[in-house]
């Protein structure tokens, strides 16, 4: 039989006959390596110990202590052995697909009674069982007619109907499980036993079209979690509960910011709390782009199809966007972007090079059509407002442009706390405009400002807009999470497409280079992350309601009056709560409210002229002159551009 060479991570090469597997590599290796090997990568492939492996490959054996194909196989698995509970439990119930996603799995399930939490414990405690039976995982390749007659002889249709839905005609791998059976590309462990009992928790139970198709079958997807040790499911469980505690909507409702219609699904009703922080926003932003050389526009919501025809957002994006049609016939569309809006105020005047960079900026709602399924409050919405802006530059300036945008988005974020930024460069997809040219122009200028910048990036191919590669900002929040915000993108082709021209020095003329560019991004997604990273307790600066004066007894009701007036006439946010209620009620009613500050004001103050002073989050007061508190809030309530 024909040798093959193995190459070891540490250099030294090995020769076995052609068809050896990876579990026989690593007994031959070592007996221990042999007893705790769980899967190999071989020449980048993720290989199951027990595929053959037939031509010369580096090879790299795993055992549990291995992060990432630990935790694939583990999850993977786990999604086997679960589904193998249910059939155990309820025989009549159909098995579908089972995943693996980010920190767990799924199965979906075809099942006539809904499962229940009780269910669930259920199920798992039969995993367990099945864990501690260490159940040999094996594998075969079948011919694809024997393994739909297999599915057939046992009543699993949706099974048939993977393998006929599988291109190509070649033969598919089946896996084992004890005696339970799924189609699956591997690879897995190689007993139950390898899974860490105390590792895993199932989460939740939802609805789910049989592959996305409303008009298929509704099924129960149950969803999981599962990790290499107990202590890593306790950690992922209490940053489940830090998350809980964070989400904005449940603070929007304690905050009085927002809420949602189904008349209006994915649009924000903004309640006057949660505008003044909207607004607050904006003002900033607002700053920020004057002071930086931007000018504000503002174009039209809905426009005409030939617009996009244009742009090629009409062929490129028509799935995203809303569309309407006049009595008369013609063919319109809600803006999903505003670049289309700045290409008309762009060419309504004749350019020189003298006027560039020209720089625009709008704070614009778009709409965007989303699935309804994957509407989240503030974080996926359907109709939003962006700090969009547009910057028209010659090829000559571009490299310049991208770093000071470079530098406003971090400054930017710095002022709200966030310091932990990543960038991922996007390069170009296979459905786009424009000459491999101009993609590779536009790609340089990123990278060229990105290195002159000194900053770290991560490039993701074929994940760039239609029209242009693109910078995504990805900002870590105060529990580790990462949310992607700005955006920064290089565009050669829409000013051709529109016919944007300069005149350049030697009275040419010549198409601009655009920039499109987004700070915050959606100020909707931006207000949520901004909610969850402070747990509802905003910086003072940006709360919507900064001040509280709360009356102890009725006789202070005019002291109270005038402190909300002194404060007001500084420019704090100050309120007066004088119901006759006892002074810790309203203190718990305006602590749950993420009121920054409560004054609280009986006739001792009135006597003395101070203000006792609770600062959210702490169970001490302080007792400070009038005039010392109005001049402390009215200095914590100037935002950092101001400062």
């Amino acid at each position: 039989m024909a040798q093959i060479s193995l190459t070891l991570p540490d250099g030294n090469a090995r020769s076995y006959e052609a068809g050896v597997t990876a579990g026989e590599v690593a007994a031959d290796i070592s007996t221990s390596l042999g007893k705790k090997a769980i899967s190999a990568t071989v020449s980048g492939e993720h290989f199951d110990l027990q595929w053959p492996i037939t031509h010369d490959a580096d090879i790299a054996i795993h055992t549990l202590k291995d992060e990432a194909p630990a935790l694939e196989l583990i999850r993977h698995d786990l999604a086997h052995v679960m589904a193998r509970a249910v059939q155990e439990l309820w025989p009549d119930v159909k098995v579908t697909i089972g995943p693996v996603i980010e920190n767990g799995w799924y199965y979906d399930f075809d099942r006539a009674e809904p499962f229940t939490p009780e269910d669930l414990g259920a199920i798992e405690k039969k995993m367990k069982d099945i864990i501690n039976l260490r159940d040999p995982v094996r594998t075969e390749v079948w011919d694809r007619s024997v393994a739909i007659k297999h599915y057939e002889d046992r009543d699993e249709p949706y099974k048939v109907e993977l393998v006929e839905s599988i291109p190509g005609d070649e033969p598919l791998r089946m896996y084992w499980h004890g005696a339970w059976q799924d189609l699956c590309r591997g690879p897995h462990l190689q007993h139950t036993g390898q899974i860490p009992g105390d590792s895993f928790k199932l989460m939740s139970v939802a609805g789910a079209y049989w592959r996305g198709d409303s008009d298929r079958p509704m099924l129960q997807r149950i969803y999981g979690v599962g990790f290499q040790n107990r202590d890593q499911l306790k950690a992922h469980l209490t940053f489940l509960e830090e998350a809980a505690k964070r989400d904005h909507r449940k603070l929007g409702r304690e905050m009085d910011l927002f809420h949602f219609e189904e008349v209006a699904p994915g649009s924000v009703i903004w309640h006057p709390n949660g505008w003044r922080v909207f607004q607050n926003l904006i003002a900033y932003m607002r700053r920020r782009q004057e002071a930086a050389g931007y000018e504000e526009v503002n174009t039209p919501d809905i426009m005409d199809r030939a617009l996009w025809e244009t742009s090629g957002h009409w062929f490129n994006y028509m799935e995203n966007m809303f569309l309407a049609k006049t009595h008369d016939d013609r063919d319109y569309a809600l803006k999903p972007m505003n670049c289309p809006g700045h290409m008309m105020v762009y060419n309504h005047s004749l350019r020189s090079y003298r006027d560039l960079p020209m720089k625009i900026a709008e704070f614009g709602k778009v709409h965007r059509y989303e699935p309804s399924g994957a509407l989240h409050g503030l974080l996926r919405v359907r109709s939003f407002t962006q700090d969009d802006a547009h910057i028209y530059c010659t090829p000559e300036q571009l490299t310049d442009e991208c770093l000071k945008v470079n530098a406003l988005i971090l400054s930017i974020y710095k002022d709200f706390g966030f310091e932990d930024v990543h960038v991922k460069l996007s390069t170009r997809p296979e459905n786009r405009i424009g000459s491999d040219e101009s993609w590779d122009l536009s790609e340089g200028a990123l990278k060229t400002a990105l290195d002159r910048a000194g900053m770290s990036y991560t490039i993701f191919e074929g994940e760039g807009a239609f029209y242009g590669p693109k910078l995504e900002y990805v900002l870590r929040d105060a529990i580790g999470r990462d949310w992607q915000c700005g955006t920064l993108q290089v565009d050669y082709n829409l000013p051709e497409r529109f016919g944007s021209t300069y005149v350049t020095q030697s009275g040419e003329k010549q198409a601009p280079v655009m920039l499109h560019r987004a700070l915050f991004g959606s100020l909707e997604r931006f207000t949520g992350i901004l909610i969850e990273n402070w747990e509802g307790k905003l910086p003072f600066w940006l709360a919507p309601r900064q001040v509280v004066v709360a009356s102890i007894v009725s006789d202070a009701d005019a002291y109270v009056q005038e402190v909300v007036e002194a404060l007001r006439a500084k420019g704090v946010h100050a309120e007066a709560d004088l119901r006759n209620e006892k002074i810790n009620y309203k203190v718990r009613e305006h602590s749950v409210g993420k009121v920054p500050v409560i004054l609280a004001v009986g006739m001792r103050e009135i006597e003395e002229r101070t203000l006792s002073m609770r600062r959210l989050g702490s169970k001490q007061s302080r007792v400070l002159g009038f005039e010392d508190v109005v001049a402390e809030l009215s200095t914590e309530a100037t935002p950092p551009d101001l400062a």
